[in-house]
């Protein structure tokens, strides 16, 4: 390793070229896991509403429109509008999405700990796949650690993921890719030699920022999505997800994207 200057606001990496990129780590989002957004976040809304007094439910049709918005008061606050609910002043819009909000984080967090969230199709075959080519694995979260650890060792197996890196860990969270870098740096890779599973628009912008190729898990469909190595609706199916692909991909991807000398 090149032991050049460290700079402030520098990995050790951005000093180093990669002759052969070799695929050493995988940096998932939590979202590339489960589908936390309608079957955690989704189902924790439509119960803070319901404490709220407000007769109305988010299908997961709708609330995968309303994931357009990055922000989940933004979220809140549209279907507020939407629906007539304080529609007198914007800022008593913004409050009750503030306190629907509050009353949702409270919910979730209890949700998680009782609930039995389901891993993605075929990610227990390709995590042990993963193990056993020696890839390390991490994965990356905007949620806290006292839900997200327990939470990833039930979808991906006591002992298989190296490092969880989440909300106490940084200072910006997605789509900013500080939590990905971090990954990174505790695995002791840099971006050549590894890729991230994004399971969310969000999760995707924050892989790209921070160099990494980018496999999209969406749940259903396959999009067209340019800034993904490749996209795909789980990691089963008729041709499920191994090493061996993510391998291949990723070497065509980086003698695509090869990154030129400062």
């Amino acid at each position: 390793m090149s032991t050049e200057t460290w700079r402030a606001g520098r990995f050790w990496w951005d000093c180093a070229t990669t002759a052969n990129s070799a695929l050493r780590a995988v940096v998932f989002d939590l979202d590339a896991l489960t589908d936390i957004e309608c079957d955690g976040h989704r189902v924790a809304y439509n119960e803070a509403f319901a404490e709220h007094g407000l007769d109305f439910q988010w299908s997961v049709a709708r609330y995968r429109q309303l994931l357009a918005l990055p922000d989940e008061r933004q979220r809140v606050a549209a279907e507020l509008r939407r629906r007539g609910v304080a529609t007198e002043c914007d800022v008593l819009t913004k409050l009750l999405a503030d306190e629907i909000y509050a009353t949702k984080t409270m919910l979730f967090d209890e949700l998680v700990a009782d609930s039995d969230l389901s891993p993605r199709a075929g990610l227990l075959d390709f995590v042990i796949d993963a193990v056993r080519a020696d890839v390390q694995l991490a994965v990356v979260t905007t949620g806290h650690r006292r839900w997200a650890e327990p939470l990833v060792r039930q979808l991906a197996g006591d002992g298989m993921v190296a490092t969880v890196v989440t909300a106490e860990d940084v200072t910006k969270p997605a789509p900013d890719p500080e939590a990905h870098r971090q990954a990174l740096w505790e695995l002791g890779v840099c971006p050549q030699d590894a890729i991230a599973i994004a399971g969310s628009a969000c999760g995707l912008r924050a892989a790209n920022a921070a160099g990494l190729a980018t496999i999209v898990v969406t749940g259903e469909g396959t999009p067209d999505i340019r800034s993904a190595m490749a996209v795909r609706p789980d990691y089963a199916g008729d041709h499920p997800l191994r090493v061996a692909d993510c391998r291949r991909m990723h070497g065509l991807w980086w003698r695509d994207h090869r990154p030129t000398a400062a």
